[in-house]
């Protein structure tokens, strides 16, 4: 890494590898060259293929726990990042974080979420970070499907749109307590009581920070690769793209379901995600993007 930097081998020897065969490449590294890898490609890279390579030598938990810390830390809360990961991660996942963010940082991270926000807000993320899954739904092993608590549906439209103002401790103890392919049921059968979807009445009845955790939620109980694509389209198409959420979303998923998100995106978009990040990002930056998602299937 001394002489000149070869900028495309490590961009296909680091993003062709998975979290464990990187860290395994650093152990070797540090062996052989008795200096410290991450320090040297820190010192060899720059701007956002740098952000990108330092984000793939941390394992998808430590990648998510140091963002969620970067949102809330300094003057100013990121909360666009905030929503977006406490709001898509599983409760496994959440509960992985918790722990790695305790032992990167030496904080809680329900203690920094409650001191860096505010109100229902607050409220919301907390019970996402705390609560551990309510088993409210009964699961028919013989048929392989789920029976679901009717009340929970009359639960969110009494608490919502029947009423005048909103609910929202009942809007958030559901959202956070039941498990995903339950939500999924309730939102179906909620359409049968009211006017309106799940995320209209969202709309309708919240707003700022605590709508839009609330429809990120829902986007995410209903297709979450779905969610991804198209906050990544958001993000190339605006001006100036919004290259830390396109390295942020693409980083934290590629071991998780990146190719799943491409297929959504081309579905969605009537073309692949490969050929936008060709469109809107350049250089090393649009090659690191590029082998990650791998080739156009």
């Amino acid at each position: 890494l001394t002489l000149g930097v070869d900028e495309q081998t490590i961009i296909d020897v680091i993003t062709k590898r998975t979290y464990a065969q990187r860290r395994e490449i650093a152990f070797a590294y540090e062996r052989r060259a008795k200096k410290d890898m991450i320090t040297a490609l820190k010192a060899a890279l720059s701007g956002s293929l740098e952000s990108v390579i330092l984000g793939l030598m941390k394992s998808t938990t430590q990648y998510d726990a140091s963002e969620i810390r970067g949102s809330i830390k300094g003057l100013g809360t990121d909360e666009e990042t905030l929503i977006e990961i406490l709001c898509s991660r599983s409760k496994d996942e959440l509960t992985e974080i918790k722990k790695v963010y305790k032992e990167l940082f030496k904080k809680d991270l329900d203690k920094d979420v409650a001191g860096d926000t505010s109100g229902n807000f607050a409220k919301l993320l907390l019970a996402l970070v705390q609560v551990s899954l309510v088993t409210a739904c009964l699961y028919d092993l013989y048929n392989n499907t789920y029976t679901v608590k009717t009340e929970l549906d009359l639960a969110l439209y009494d608490a919502g749109v029947k009423i005048r103002g909103t609910d929202v401790p009942t809007w958030i103890s559901i959202m956070s307590e039941r498990s995903v392919p339950h939500l999924q049921r309730v939102f179906q059968r909620y359409k049968s009581y009211s006017p309106y979807d799940m995320q209209e009445s969202i709309v309708k009845e919240v707003k700022g920070d605590l709508q839009k955790s609330f429809l990120v939620l829902v986007q995410c109980f209903e297709n979450k690769q779905l969610y991804f694509a198209k906050r990544l389209n958001e993000a190339m198409k605006s001006k100036g793209a919004k290259e830390k959420m396109v390295t942020r979303i693409i980083v934290s998923r590629c071991e998780v379901d990146l190719k799943k998100i491409c297929s959504e995106y081309k579905s969605c978009f009537g073309q692949s995600l490969q050929k936008t990040i060709l469109e809107h990002t350049k250089g090393d930056y649009q090659k690191v993007l590029l082998s990650l998602c791998g080739p156009e299937e």
